[in-house]
């Protein structure tokens, strides 16, 4: 798709992690100026996340990123480099996108921005599947409790529980261990779901890249060698307390429930692709059964079923932060290859057959991380009825089987009309995936066959009056102006 010769593009990234900020260099190199919206403070990431500029708050990338630290420094480094050539706005959330014109917060003031060409690599967030008091105060997600390590220099509680499944499971226990006193938390365990046979299993695979694969046998080597207790094959029970957490039980096959104690929890199973504003403006998906999830249908330069649009990192499915830098560089070539602009000449721009090489064989480590961490079936039968699902709008597992018992539900945006589970601030975010788990279980059908949650603008909760004015909620707008 080119431009019109007598408008120059406008070009909109959205998000400054890897996948953004290599999508930026390979544009500015081109000689074109991208608008680049950042929802954090400061560029890098939830991966390469910086401190806050000023609070006084320091700490190494060595001690930050841990074996990252070079990788940190070359992308940050990228970055600063760039901020005379692009126009950076930090501390913005894209919330909705509508007509070539992308919705966002900042300062509490609402901005429309206009696009010509959008790519988006909004990243990733944490996979959470619901327990039985999973919602007290002191459970966070993996990845809260890292941007707290990272971002505040703190911990999440003083004796600390990590649990679910996946390879940051490991890492952040592993940042979090590394910290000890500094942080003043100490690790009590480890608690994964996935079981030592199924990860042994997918070592074939993970060979595929044996640096990454060594880093994460050190990760766990060294939590044992600390003394850490490391549990697998685990099904979480629940979380105890009443007011606040005080531990965690869970079995491992058919036997009697184990205990630790425990004053807070870093919960997750693994990723989920941020994908709302990629919904929003209208991008087919697919169903891909090797993440059990739906992502955006794209072409191997991460172009999206509509012109213009590009998407790249983990927002089109997680991949990691070197697939996230060569999927910004690709699709920002896919970009410039679109206007019929020159490519540019600029080292660490591979060709298009090393690109697609190099992401091959990082997609074939992915695999092998699927196979070794996807939570185990079923998910959902053992949820109890007062389970809550949906935090926002507090609808629990006995409501939602109710509902499609009764009323015959097979469709999860059926499920979310009659119980409002999805409605919420997070908008389906982190209770989509359960929803679904559960309906699906239910009715016998795949996951697939119970469809996805459409998107609905805010993505992220605004004050209501930038949704009204900017017209993202029309029903309640129009009722608004009659009154």
């Amino acid at each position: 798709m080119s431009s019109p010769s007598n408008e120059a593009p406008r070009i909109v990234i959205v998000g400054a992690g890897p996948a953004g900020v290599r999508a930026a260099e390979t544009l500015v190199a081109a000689g074109l100026a991208p608008v680049v919206l950042d929802e954090n403070a400061r560029w890098g990431g939830q991966i390469y996340r910086q401190p806050p500029a000023t609070g006084g708050f320091a700490r190494s990338k060595r001690t930050l990123y841990g074996f990252e630290a070079k990788k940190a420094d070359r992308l940050h480094a990228a970055m600063a480099a760039l901020l005379p050539h692009i126009d950076y706005r930090p501390d913005t959330l894209a919330w909705g996108v509508s007509a070539k014109r992308i919705d966002t917060l900042h300062a509490g003031r609402a901005q429309s921005v206009p696009f010509s060409h959008l790519i988006i690599a909004g990243g990733a967030t944490d996979r959470v599947l619901p327990l039985p008091g999973w919602t007290l105060p002191g459970v966070f997600t993996l990845g809260g409790a890292q941007i707290a390590l990272k971002a505040q220099g703190c911990a999440i509680g003083r004796r600390v529980v990590f649990a679910g499944t996946g390879p940051l499971l490991y890492l952040v226990a592993y940042q979090y261990a590394k910290a000890g006193a500094k942080a003043g938390a100490q690790v009590a365990a480890v608690i994964d779901t996935s079981s030592f046979a199924q990860q042994a299993a997918a070592v074939p695979r993970l060979a595929n890249d044996p640096v990454t694969l060594a880093k994460g046998l050190y990760y766990a080597g060294w939590l044992r060698a600390q003394g850490i207790r490391i549990v697998r094959g685990a099904t979480l029970v629940r979380v105890r307390g009443e007011r606040f957490v005080t531990g965690i039980e869970w079995r491992v096959a058919q036997r009697a429930p184990l205990a630790i104690d425990c004053d807070a929890i870093g919960l997750g199973f693994g990723l989920r692709p941020e994908t709302q504003l990629a919904d929003l403006a209208g991008c087919a998906f697919r169903f891909d059964s090797r993440s059990r999830g739906w992502l955006p249908s794209l072409d191997d330069a991460g172009r999206s079923s509509v012109a213009g649009l590009y998407l790249a990192g983990d927002g089109a499915g997680p991949s990691g932060a070197d697939a996230a830098e060569l999927a910004g560089r690709r699709a920002a070539l896919a970009l410039i290859d679109d206007l019929g602009v020159a490519r540019p000449r600029m080292s660490g721009i591979d060709s298009d057959a090393a690109i697609e090489h190099r992401m091959r064989r990082i997609a074939a480590f992915r695999a092998g991380l699927d196979a070794a961490f996807t939570p185990r079936e079923p998910c959902a039968s053992p949820w109890p009825d007062e389970t809550i699902v949906c935090r926002c709008e507090e609808i629990d597992a006995g409501t939602l089987r109710a509902s499609i018992r009764n009323d015959g539900v097979t469709e999860i945006n059926r499920l979310k009309a009659l119980t409002r589970a999805g409605m919420g601030r997070c908008q389906g975010r982190m209770c989509g995936e359960a929803a679904a788990l559960l309906l699906a279980e239910e009715t016998g059908r795949s996951l697939d066959a119970v469809g996805r949650l459409r998107a609905q603008a805010p993505v992220k909760p605004v004050p209501v009056s930038l949704a009204l004015h900017s017209g993202a909620v029309p029903e309640i707008a129009e009722e608004a102006r009659d009154e």
